[in-house]
């Protein structure tokens, strides 16, 4: 696929899902009172409304960023997983009253070691992953300044 079609496909998903990952957001935090560890429903609530505005500005500037075919199918998929995974992580720890690793976010509650295990999961990799986008967003964009230069 060529390279301007890609960038066109990517900008239109990522700006679809930012506003879908938005308007979950919006929803939790509607029913934030009656999850088992609702600190955590607030922190899932701005997880999901910020991860999908970084969606909707990534998707904004992508036919900025001057990356390989390649890089930009890794850097779209890595940055859909991070923004999904870290609202759902802490979504799941806000539902099942998990969050060991969060610290004072999680009010030192403790959930079932599989819930643990889902969380930490989601938080090491996203962690992760965006590490990747934010780096690889820098470089495509870094590129694209000096090409003009």
């Amino acid at each position: 696929m060529k390279n301007s079609i890609l960038k066109d496909h990517q900008s239109n998903k990522l700006i679809f899902l930012g506003v879908l990952l938005f308007l979950f957001g919006l929803i939790v935090g509607l029913v934030v009172p009656i999850f088992e560890n609702p600190r955590m429903g607030v922190s899932s609530h701005i997880e999901g409304v910020l991860n999908g505005m970084l969606l909707v500005i990534l998707g904004l500037i992508w036919h900025k960023i001057n990356l390989s075919n390649r890089w930009l199918k890794i850097t779209f998929w890595l940055a859909v997983y991070g923004t999904f995974a870290n609202f759902i992580g802490i979504l799941i720890a806000a539902i099942f009253n998990g969050g060991k690793m969060l610290g004072i976010m999680a009010n030192g509650q403790e959930g079932a070691p599989w819930v643990e295990g889902v969380v930490g999961f989601s938080l090491i990799s996203l962690s992760i992953a965006m590490l990747v986008v934010a780096i690889a967003t820098l470089v495509g964009l870094g590129r694209t300044m000096h090409a003009r230069e």
